[in-house]
């Protein structure tokens, strides 16, 4: 089973930037578990939810040709804890990409709020020069991910 932490984008431009939401859900297990009596989302699925809106972004600025994974969190500072009801937006930007690798930088609001800074690097691992080799299909741009670019209007490729 694979998790996804964003629910739809809201803006998308490719190659550059996109905007997806969450909506923070008191009918989600892992809140009741996190803190017994206070539930709060965790800070590292927050970063998740980053994570798969800048690398939605950028597998689809390469028309998902490569699989992209998350190498590297370069900074995640938050300003405080999220609650049950509210709405994160997550915006992502592309600060470059190569072959090899891309890097994005984001922000995350809690209710229209600053809450977080996620800069995070990504490898394209068909690219890399590790010498391993990996299945044929993309395992990561399953057509659960591709779906949520269709919340948002735009053309998904067959990658």
């Amino acid at each position: 089973m694979r998790w996804i932490w964003i629910d739809k984008f809201i803006a998308f431009e490719s190659g550059k930037r996109a905007t997806a939401i969450k909506n923070v859900s008191l009918a989600e297990e892992h809140l009741h578990d996190h803190f017994p009596a206070y539930p709060v989302m965790p800070a590292s699925l927050i970063v998740e939810g980053m994570a798969q809106t800048a690398g939605i972004l950028v597998g689809e600025a390469r028309q998902f040709q490569e699989k992209v994974i998350l190498a590297k969190v370069k900074r995640a500072r938050f300003e405080r804890e999220v609650r049950p009801g509210e709405q994160l937006r997550y915006d992502a930007e592309i600060e470059q990409v190569s072959p090899e690798a891309a890097s994005t930088t984001g922000k995350v609001y809690a209710d229209g709020q600053p809450l977080a800074e996620i800069d995070i690097v990504f490898s394209h691992i068909d690219n890399n020069l590790s010498g391993l080799s990996f299945p044929e299909e993309n395992f990561v741009f399953t057509d659960d991910f591709k779906s949520l670019l269709r919340t948002y209007n735009v053309t998904v490729g067959q990658g």
